[in-house]
């Protein structure tokens, strides 16, 4: 449903981008209404009121006016600022690209109050402490199944036969598992392990909770993350830009891909 013509809203920002001299584009998330697009009049001057409310993954209040084009942002107030991401470079990339995977997966106006909560709820837990890269993948199956594009974990697009628990090959262009006798062969399909399958599951259809109990090594989780990366930039058929990030500050030694310590 449209939003009126002046109207309030909680959001969470995703993204900003230069307009004019002083303003600024503003990318929303908000419960109600979906993305939107505002402009943040003055918000580059260094006396703005608004700039400190608007930063990028601030979880904000914000009061719109409904402009010719775009919706004008007239006051905003911070509910979190998430600090603590901000002074870790590992968890800010971690949160950075959750952010830009809702905006690419969010056709403008397009309401989705689960993928708001999904989305501060990841914000919350990478803020305090909780293990980034299980997090970011319970993230990613959680947007995925949102969004309309869960994998088929269950049973072979091939054959339609129950998957048994052996070695088995995942294929983003067939949206799922594939058994070996499908898979096989099959160019954009990649090895899935036994262990690998079973986590791809608990993430789809488990909490949080139950993932992060997990006992999950380096090696499994370096495969579950390549899978899960490869199938969203299969279904937005491009590159997501943060990626890039967060493996240059693995190379560095900021960030390593490792589950929750044995």
């Amino acid at each position: 449903m449209p939003p009126p013509r002046v109207y309030k809203t909680e959001a969470i920002v995703l993204r900003q981008r230069k307009l004019g001299e002083a303003d600024k584009i503003i990318t929303l998330y908000t419960p109600n209404y979906g993305k939107l697009e505002a402009v943040a009049k003055g918000v580059r001057r260094p006396k703005s009121r608004l700039a400190g409310h608007l930063e990028v993954l601030t979880y904000t209040s914000a009061m719109l006016a409904q402009g010719r084009n775009l919706d004008v942002v007239t006051q905003a107030q911070a509910i979190e600022s998430f600090a603590p991401l901000r002074e870790d470079l590992d968890r800010l990339s971690r949160a950075i690209y959750a952010a830009e995977l809702v905006d690419r997966f969010s056709p403008e106006g397009a309401e989705s109050y689960h993928i708001f909560q999904l989305l501060l709820g990841t914000l919350r837990r990478l803020a305090a402490g909780a293990a980034a890269d299980i997090v970011l993948r319970y993230f990613e199956m959680q947007l995925l199944n949102l969004a309309g594009f869960q994998p088929q974990m269950q049973h072979c697009l091939g054959c339609r036969k129950s998957l048994t628990p052996v070695p088995n090959y995942f294929s983003p262009a067939a949206g799922g598992v594939l058994c070996p006798s499908c898979g096989s062969g099959t160019a954009s399909s990649r090895p899935l392990s036994v262990s690998a399958l079973k986590v791809m599951r608990l993430l789809q259809s488990g909490a949080l909770g139950d993932v992060l109990r997990v006992r999950i090594g380096p090696t499994l989780a370096q495969e579950v993350e390549f899978h899960l990366r490869v199938y969203v930039i299969h279904v937005l058929e491009r590159e997501v830009r943060s990626v890039a990030f967060i493996d240059r500050l693995r190379r560095e030694g900021v960030g390593e891909p490792v589950g929750v310590p044995d």
